[in-house]
């Protein structure tokens, strides 16, 4: 049996995402790509096959980011708190490479 992390979404990323991204096929691949960043074996073993999780190097804080789908640019922010997934941000496509700066913009969300 599957055992899950806690996730948490206080700043309405979920929400965010339903309403911003552009497509369902998009739409899905969120929640794919959730359900990969709840899966407590990925973690365990380092190991994230669809959105390919990794630190954002630049910045003093442990934020991670994943891809929602590759190709589209768009990402999902978070960061681990006492065990759990805080979502921070949904990255637009077009602000991905910018990742330093939109962390810097929305600093208030970040630990």
């Amino acid at each position: 049996m599957t055992q899950f992390q806690t996730l948490i979404d206080e700043w309405g990323i979920i929400h965010s995402a339903n309403a911003d991204l552009p497509s369902d096929k998009l739409k899905i691949a969120f929640v794919e790509a959730l359900a990969e960043l709840e899966d407590r074996e990925c973690h365990r073993t380092h190991t994230f096959p669809k959105t390919r999780t990794h630190k954002v190097t630049g910045i003093k804080q442990a934020i991670y980011r994943s891809y929602v789908d590759k190709t589209s640019g768009w990402r999902i922010h978070f960061q681990y708190n006492d065990g759990t997934i805080c979502l921070s941000d949904i990255i637009e496509g077009s602000q991905h490479d910018d990742t330093v700066k939109v962390i810097k913009a929305k600093k208030h969300r970040y630990r």
